[in-house]
């Protein structure tokens, strides 16, 4: 299992509606969530069992929920991934499950540019508001 076949939803291979990509978001969820978090995979490699979550699969994995009509779980989980920034309102590469710490490559354009598609995402359309 790797997360980065969420990706499959937004480049339109598959609908989110369709059950198979509902049961994908599910396992990710169940195999692959750490809290508010989520592993690109869990499966060790040359470095070992990975111990730090992703941030951008942690943002495709919130897109997903949203895009399944998840939308207060995917808010939430938003809300924790941004109490996660520096103070610049930066992101790294990676994010300590257990403690929301930085890792990785610092600071990273891949968890920035995942942070505006889903704040877009996320985000009421302003006649919504008048």
């Amino acid at each position: 299992m790797d997360a980065s076949v969420l990706v499959m939803g937004e480049l339109g291979a598959v609908s989110y509606d369709d059950p198979r990509m509902r049961a994908t978001i599910d396992r990710i969820g169940r195999e692959l969530r750490r809290g508010d978090h989520i592993l690109r995979y869990a499966d060790a490699d040359d470095f070992g069992r990975p111990a730090t979550a992703f941030t951008l699969c942690t943002f495709w994995y919130v897109m997903a929920l949203h895009r399944s009509g998840r939308v207060e779980e995917a808010r939430a989980m938003f809300g924790s991934v941004l109490a996660c920034r520096t103070r610049l309102g930066l992101l790294s590469e990676d994010i300590d499950p257990a403690t929301g710490a930085p890792w990785g490559n610092f600071p990273q354009t891949y968890p920035l540019v995942g942070l505006i598609r889903c704040a877009m995402r996320l985000s009421r359309r302003w006649e919504d508001f008048l």
